[in-house]
């Protein structure tokens, strides 16, 4: 048994994949996003989360998922956490749950032990929401502190195995709402072959506080969440909702 570290959970998520969610956000992660919610999830910390207990609390609101609903994993990054996730998802698939996980694909590598893991993963995962960040490496590096060079290989190989795939934006004026790559972003998903829908999810302010309260300087100090016109804009570029 396999113990994960989880920083908080929504029994109630409607925004985390089909249907109503149980959504288990995971604590840790490495990239550093200027326009991080969760900074507070950033930490990583010691396990103490059997994922057998973890999915039995889940079970218990199973009554509202109906035939759409599930478990969601989020974060964080849960990635940085795959044999917990391994497990949890096993046992969910025995009880015949929906799967979702939802990540920035950050630590993904073909090299081993990772690929091996990230495959049994994929075989009881019913769908990736993945966040794409940036698709321009040099701009992605600023914003995150990290290249999205295997990001990107992770989405082709998602493609390659035809894994369900929703793909997530966030729209930051100043940042990543550049009609060039959003043009270029764009055509990064039409080459995939699994994407079943394109979110664009316009930023906020509301978890600036956490930064403040962490003692950080929040870099996005004086930016403004996108105008309606930037939001509709970038949906008609990026052609979002269902394919």
């Amino acid at each position: 048994m396999t113990l994960g570290s989880i920083h908080s959970i929504e029994t109630f998520g409607s925004v985390d994949g089909p249907g109503v969610r149980y959504v288990i956000f995971m604590q840790g992660c490495k990239m550093r996003c200027q326009f991080c919610h969760n900074a507070d999830t950033w930490k990583i910390q010691e396990p103490d989360q059997d994922p057998e207990d973890v999915l039995n609390k889940a079970l218990r609101y199973r009554p509202y998922w109906k035939d759409k609903g599930g478990i969601t994993v989020s974060g964080g990054e849960p990635l940085l956490q795959i044999d917990f996730l391994i497990e949890l998802f096993t046992l969910a698939k025995r009880e015949g749950v929906h799967t979702v996980l939802d990540t920035c694909g950050q630590p993904f590598t073909y090299n081993e032990p990772f690929f091996q893991k990230f495959n049994r993963l994929m075989d009881v995962c019913d769908l990736v929401l993945l966040d794409i960040k940036h698709i321009d490496n040099a701009k992605h590096q600023l914003l995150t502190g990290h290249t999205n060079q295997n990001i990107l290989e992770m989405a082709k190989y998602l493609s390659k195995i035809n894994k369900p795939v929703w793909i997530r934006h966030v729209l930051v004026p100043q940042r990543t709402d550049e009609d060039i790559f959003l043009k270029e972003l764009s055509q990064f998903i039409s080459e995939l072959k699994n994407v079943e829908r394109v979110e664009v999810l316009p930023y906020h302010t509301l978890g600036a506080y956490k930064w403040r309260e962490l003692g950080l300087s929040y870099p996005l100090e004086g930016i403004d969440p996108p105008t309606k016109d930037r939001i509709e804009n970038a949906n008609k570029i990026l052609k979002t909702g269902w394919r």
